[in-house]
């Protein structure tokens, strides 16, 4: 088997890790510590994050979407093949080095996907983003950690908390979509978006396209029209 080799390093915003890029073959790899963030050849979930959206908002005929968390570009292409050519599709991604890694090193894995003219990306906290508009997005989909807690950047936490859901429900349209992919379940999150006033459905899906592999979770939350 081929060994993994460390293409590049990126220090997160805060001090509190550093993301490693590693590559095997035609495989990808990004970690922290020794938590896999993100691999290649598990796409799945990912996919089914914007799926599961889109499908939702389908009787719109130019929703616009935000994407939090770039990653390995696989929400935002199944996104894209999902929505008309009038969609407008904003992508924030804190950390520079991810959005340059996936212009250098992991670009055959976007298949030009940033290049879109329906796409946008933005080097910016995600909260900010989400916090610049009033009723601005059609769906808002969030894959920034490994779950409705702070992971990646400590701060993220505000993102699932009673102030950042009612944020985030403040910057959707009416009949408008929050989906927050998980890698496990948490019922105190489930309840925190229904007290926000949300109605909530959770749906767990495969990290594999084959429907293998680990069991994730995608919480889909309406605001109400």
């Amino acid at each position: 088997m081929l060994p993994w080799t460390v293409l590049d390093t990126a220090a997160l915003p805060d001090g509190s890790g550093t993301l490693r890029l590693k590559q095997r073959g035609s495989e990808f790899s990004i970690m922290l510590g020794s938590n896999e963030l993100m691999n290649s050849r598990l796409s799945g979930s990912e996919e089914a994050l914007a799926r599961l959206v889109c499908e939702r908002l389908a009787p719109r005929p130019r929703p616009s979407l935000l994407i939090g968390g770039l990653g390995m570009g696989f929400t935002l292409r199944a996104a894209l093949a999902a929505l008309p050519g009038e969609a407008t599709v904003e992508v924030a991604e804190l950390i520079p080095a991810v959005a340059a890694w996936a212009k250098g090193p992991m670009a055959p894995v976007f298949a030009g996907c940033l290049d879109d003219s329906r796409v946008t990306l933005t080097v910016e906290d995600v909260m900010a983003v989400i916090a610049a508009g009033t009723a601005r997005y059609d769906g808002i989909l969030l894959d920034v950690d490994n779950g409705p807690e702070g992971l990646t950047v400590a701060a993220n936490d505000r993102l699932y908390g009673a102030t950042g859901l009612g944020i985030a429900k403040a910057s959707l349209r009416p009949g408008g979509v929050l989906a927050v992919w998980s890698s496990g379940p948490d019922h105190g999150f489930t309840r925190r978006l229904r007290a926000a006033g949300f109605a909530t459905e959770e749906v767990t899906v495969r990290a594999s396209r084959t429907g293998r592999g680990a069991r994730h979770v995608i919480w889909l939350a309406t605001r109400p029209a």
